[in-house]
């Protein structure tokens, strides 16, 4: 690159070079922006990296209450248990396969034999049991129409 210069007192007009010899291309990169601009994300990352942490997801389950007034009411229910071993009994019975289809087609069998399909679906599991299990209950009662779903206390 070459910058002109005049000097307007004696009219003379100067040539200047930069960056080394004549006719040479200006290649080099100044890497200080450069490196500031990764200082200050590492300096993001250092400080928002301990409150990802702090916010996962907690959810806690419903407490032991009072049990509930017991009632005479002949309505026919589904009662779907997981307990620590991970089984899914519906009614008593255990689920085969204990996917979202084989519970949806056990939810059906009983939706048939009531004569309805919004059936109320009583969840209940145990501590120990994993949360995709009883998720997955939760998945195929939406999937067969059940509108009333209660989630029972945990058992310990």
């Amino acid at each position: 690159m070459y910058d002109l210069m005049c000097d307007f007192k004696w009219g003379h007009v100067f040539l200047m070079t930069m960056g080394g010899k004549a006719g040479e291309v200006f290649t080099e990169i100044n890497v200080t922006p450069l490196t500031d601009v990764f200082l200050v994300l590492l300096v993001i990352m250092i400080l928002i990296a301990p409150l990802v942490n702090q916010t996962v997801l907690k959810v806690d389950p419903p407490g032991q209450g009072p049990p509930p007034p017991h009632t005479t009411d002949k309505t026919p229910t589904i009662n779907i248990d997981v307990n620590a071993q991970n089984i899914i009994k519906l009614n008593g019975q255990v689920v085969n396969p204990q996917d979202v289809f084989g519970l949806m087609k056990a939810i059906k069998v009983e939706q048939d034999k009531a004569g309805k399909k919004d059936i109320p679906l009583n969840l209940s599991s145990d501590g120990d049991a994993l949360q995709k299990y009883v998720v997955t209950v939760m998945d195929a009662a939406a999937g067969s129409g059940i509108k009333q779903l209660r989630v029972l206390p945990i058992r310990h």
